[in-house]
């Protein structure tokens, strides 16, 4: 029997990285190969499954990441920026898939991800890992290129109150995805701060609401506004595992692939 692709998680101890082993650990297209935790976190040198509260894993949580890296064929890394650039380091050292699904960086800061790829690792970077946001990501260029700048772009996005950063990863995708099919760059049309007397809305400016409140797992709007009408494009997820699934698929599909970076519209064939 063909032996299956090691995964190993970063950020093991949180929300999203126990999730992730749960689903690699019930799957038998993969198996959970190494898991890590930041230097100082209680959980290193522990097994895995026992810091989880669970029965022994036989895998125990290491800050190593080179040696982790070693014995995998793929991390998963739902973590914070410069963290997932180190990590995209030795990814490519290792010559393996990175899936990254780490929100909040820069343009500078994903910039610093390339000479990963060049090097050998197979990166696939996106804001959000659902199909179906991906959907809405295709729709939103379309209809921004159908429609002109009559049309008054909101991206309104609604997290948990956990969440750190602001406006989310999936809502700058949806961003730039309005961006580009309007003809412009987001950074040039982006309107992130209201607050006080700001004046009448710029036309053509693409703005953000962000939301947080609660437990909620993700929710975003794209709204086109004009005098009479207007269309709303909506996602809403209810369940936070449909994430880790989309990051696990990345991470079979970039098996065999030639190094360098990619997103999850490549993995879902969505590519125009």
């Amino acid at each position: 029997m063909t032996q299956t692709p090691g995964i190993a998680v970063t950020g093991a101890s949180g929300r999203m990285g126990q999730m992730l082993i749960r689903e690699i650990i019930d799957s038998d297209k993969m198996h959970l190969g190494a898991a890590l935790e930041r230097p100082g976190h209680d959980w290193i040198g522990r097994d895995l499954g026992e810091a989880m509260g669970g029965t022994a894993s036989g895998v125990t949580v290491t800050d190593d990441a080179a040696e982790a890296f070693g014995k995998v064929q793929a991390v998963i890394d739902f973590t914070a920026p410069q963290a997932t650039i180190a990590f995209a380091g030795e990814a490519g050292k290792a010559g393996i898939v990175h899936v990254i699904g780490t929100t909040g960086m820069t343009e500078d800061e994903i910039a610093q991800l390339a000479p990963a790829a060049e090097q050998g690792a197979v990166i696939v970077r996106a804001g959000n890992m659902s199909l179906g946001v991906n959907l809405l990501t295709q729709l939103t260029r379309q209809v921004a290129a159908a429609l002109d700048v009559d049309y008054d772009i909101e991206i309104i996005e609604s997290h948990h109150n956990q969440k750190v950063d602001a406006p989310s990863g999936t809502a700058l995708m949806l961003g730039e995805a309005a961006a580009e099919g309007r003809g412009v760059k987001l950074a040039d049309v982006s309107d992130r701060g209201r607050d006080g007397i700001t004046g009448a809305r710029q036309k053509g400016d693409i703005g953000f609401t962000a939301i947080r409140g609660g437990d909620i797992v993700g929710e975003h709007d794209v709204m086109f506004a004009a005098a009479g009408e207007r269309i709303i494009l909506r996602h809403v997820a209810s369940d936070r595992a449909l994430f880790a699934r989309g990051a696990l698929k990345a991470a079979l599909w970039g098996q065999g692939k030639a190094p360098g970076e990619y997103d999850m519209l490549d993995v879902l064939g969505l590519k125009a």
